[in-house]
This record gives C-alpha cells, sequence and structure tokens, in this order.
C-alpha cells in the first residue's frame, strides 16, 4: 500500500486498518503473510493492525497447528479470520400487512427471523413502531442476542424514500410509512436504522446473492401485488431527487398495462372473472376459499385451458411492463421478483418472445430466487455496507458476562 503524502499517524492506522479487515471479509482465515501479500504492508505493520482488531474484538487468532502427520519447522504461521458474531445487523420488510425481521452475523447468514402481523393499515404511527420493535426483538431471542449487540438496521418500505431516508409522502398510502421508524427505534434501543425503499433494496439483494449477481445495470420489478421497481446503473443505485427512481406509475399511461397491479393480483381478478361464467376449469375446486395466484398457475401447468388463457395475458403484460422499463432505462437485465417469483418461471418464454414486439432494447428476463427475502436480503446487504463502512468507528457491546470496569 502506497504511503499517503501527509497522512497523520491515526489516519494512516485506520487507513491499514481498514484494507485488513476487507481482505478478512473476503476470506475464511489468512495468515501475516497472506495479508501482508494482499495489502502491501509491512509484517510488522499488518500485525500492530491484528493485535489492535483483536482487542477491539473485530477479528480473532486461530489456533495454531501442524500439518497433520508431518514435521514443520519454526513457529508455525499465524492465522486470523473475521469475527462474524462481533455484532449483528437487522434487516427489516416493513410491509402494509406485517413486518419481518431477520437477523444476520457480519459475513451476511441470517441467524433468526421473525414475522408479526399489523392490526389493520390504518393503524396509528405508535402501533406499527410497536409491532416493528417487537419483531426485532422475538428474532434477536431466537439467536440468543442482546439488542445492544445490534450494529446497524435497514428497514424497507412501499414507499419512496430519498438519499437522506426522508419519505417522500405525496401520496397517502406512501404517507402511511411516514412514522418516524429511524428516531423512534434510536430513542428505544439506540440503534442506527437506514430506511430505503423496498425495491430499491430488492435490487440490492438480488445483485449481492441472486439472479443478478455481478450485473451492473439491472431493474428488479417487484411483481406480487403492486408493481414497483428498483433500479441499478452502472453498479450505482439510483434514489432521483425525491427517491422516486424505479416507481412505475407512469405504467397506467402505457397500452396494454393501464395501472400497476401485479401478477399475484391480476391472477386472482381474472380467475374470479372466468368463474363467473360457465367455463369448465380446475379453478372451481378453490372457488369457496378463493383463488389464489399459486392456484391459476398449478391449474395452467395440469393443462386447464381457462388457467393457460390467464398465463398468457400475464405474460403479455408483463412483456409490455418490461419493455417499457427497457425503453426507459436500458437494463442488461430485468428480474422478476417478490412471493410470486416461485411460479413466475413459467412466464419467461413467452415474455421473451414478446419484447421484440415492444422494445428496440430487449433485456435478458429472469425470476429471483430469494423468493419473499429477496427485501430482506437487501435490507442485510445495506445494514453490513453501513457496518464496513463504520467499522472503526463502532464500539462492540461487551460480550455476555463480560466484567467491564
Amino acid at each position: 500500500m502506497s504511503e499517503i503524502a501527509g497522512a497523520t499517524p491515526h489516519l494512516l492506522r485506520r487507513v491499514n486498518s481498514g484494507a485488513v479487515l476487507d481482505v478478512m471479509r473476503a476470506s475464511l482465515a489468512v495468515t501475516v503473510s497472506e495479508l501482508m501479500e494482499a495489502t502491501a504492508l509491512t509484517r510488522a505493520t499488518v500485525i500492530s493492525v491484528c493485535e489492535d482488531l483483536m482487542q477491539r474484538g473485530w477479528i480473532r487468532e486461530l489456533e495454531n497447528q501442524r500439518a497433520f502427520g508431518g514435521y514443520q519447522k519454526g513457529r508455525p504461521a499465524r492465522r486470523f479470520e473475521l469475527n462474524e458474531r462481533a455484532g449483528y445487523v437487522l434487516g427489516m420488510d416493513v410491509g402494509i400487512s406485517k413486518a419481518t425481521v431477520v437477523v444476520s452475523d457480519l459475513r451476511g447468514k441470517v441467524l433468526g427471523r421473525s414475522s408479526q402481523p399489523f392490526a389493520s393499515a390504518e393503524i396509528t404511527a405508535g402501533e406499527r413502531i410497536s409491532v416493528v420493535d417487537r419483531t426485532a426483538v422475538m428474532a434477536l431471542q431466537k439467536v440468543g442476542a442482546s439488542p445492544d449487540s445490534v450494529l446497524a438496521v435497514c428497514a424497507g418500505i412501499a414507499a419512496p424514500v430519498d438519499r437522506k431516508g426522508d419519505v417522500l409522502v405525496t401520496q397517502h398510502f406512501w404517507r402511511l410509512f411516514d412514522v418516524g421508524l429511524k428516531a423512534a427505534l434510536r430513542d428505544l434501543r439506540g440503534w442506527t436504522v437506514l430506511l430505503e425503499n423496498d425495491a430499491n433494496l430488492a435490487a440490492l439483494g438480488e445483485r449481492w446473492r441472486g439472479a443478478a449477481a455481478g450485473v451492473d445495470d439491472v431493474v428488479v420489478i417487484l411483481a406480487s401485488e403492486r408493481l414497483g421497481s428498483g433500479v441499478i446503473d452502472g453498479g450505482r443505485l439510483l434514489h432521483g431527487c425525491g427517491g422516486g427512481a424505479g416507481e412505475l406509475a407512469f405504467l397506467d399511461m402505457v397500452e396494454g398495462v393501464g395501472d400497476t397491479f401485479g401478477i399475484a393480483h391480476l391472477a386472482r381478478t381474472w380467475a374470479a372473472e372466468a368463474l363467473a361464467g360457465r367455463a369448465k376449469t380446475l379453478l372451481r375446486e378453490h372457488a369457496s376459499d378463493g383463488v389464489e395466484a399459486e392456484h391459476v398457475f398449478a391449474a395452467a401447468a395440469a393443462g386447464d385451458v381457462v388457467a393457460r388463457r390467464i398465463l398468457e395475458r400475464l405474460a403479455e403484460r408483463m412483456a409490455r411492463v418490461i419493455a417499457a422499463v427497457a425503453t426507459i432505462i436500458n437494463p442488461e437485465l430485468v428480474v422478476i421478483g417478490g412471493a410470486v417469483a416461485n411460479s413466475a418461471g413459467v412466464l419467461l418464454e413467452p415474455i421473451a418472445m414478446r419484447l421484440n414486439e415492444f422494445t428496440a432494447t430487449p433485456p435478458k428476463v429472469a425470476v429471483s430466487p430469494l423468493g419473499d427475502s429477496i427485501v430482506t436480503v437487501g435490507a442485510v446487504r445495506c445494514a453490513l455496507d453501513y457496518v464496513e463502512k463504520n467499522t472503526l468507528d463502532l464500539e462492540l457491546a461487551p460480550p455476555a458476562g463480560a466484567v467491564t470496569s
């Protein structure tokens, strides 16, 4: 690592510590020599940094072991690894009907999960915050972690959020999510809370661990009840000046679309319309309890003509939606995400066949493998990004049972 002109010793220590931590996060275990090679730091500097990071609790030294079954001259190499349980991050999906919270370690492994419903869409801000807080505590209890061990929280909501974390409240539905969650959880638990749009987090999660891994130009469309999208352009998540980048209200003006209802909503609606007539269909088996999207997909797979026609309508409509997005944004890939993605794979071929009719820049299309976890995966990634950027300014909670002076 080259010298930084005019750098103070304190700044150099921070830069060196950051470089070592970056290597640790990308590795399972590393030796001093491997850290020297990866960072271009001297042995003395690497050892000093590791000692400091161990003392602060961020990394740990592994027990030295001789080569199995043989003789090894000299002292065994010192090996270090990230202490992935030094603290935790929370990923939240705060929807209109329920809150879901996952607890992750510092390598992004989800350790616990909890969901709780809201009594109604129109509950007070205090009631909504109380449910979110209770859900988070329940998730932490499943892991055996204390609230004090949480280093960062990211909450995804179904409303536009700008770069500063402020909610765009120009519509009543969006205003329902402007409940002061960041300040409330800071006051209740001392947590740093990052607020983000759910579709934006879906895009982050998809690019991290989904079908868009490694893709720099991607749009992820949450497509279950209502359509919303997150946009990554050149590897950068787009917000727009008020957080509205990726909003799909313009679909009201797109021929053959006309609204932002999603696949699950339309499958349910069109199935109900079909059942109102005299058509012979397997969907009648579910008429008493209500036909859901999964019933339509299952019936289509069994050869049901009515269900297949519904899927054809869905495929053409989604082709128009994707083509509109592709014409405006020109991504390499569009991913269909949300709970409906588990069934939507059957739509990919008919969508791809229609795209050239509607746009001169057809993207590749995929369905997300993340299912209904897509938002919490992105929320965990967002919270980890905060921790990794601010590691050296964060103070870890003492381990349970530790004696503090």
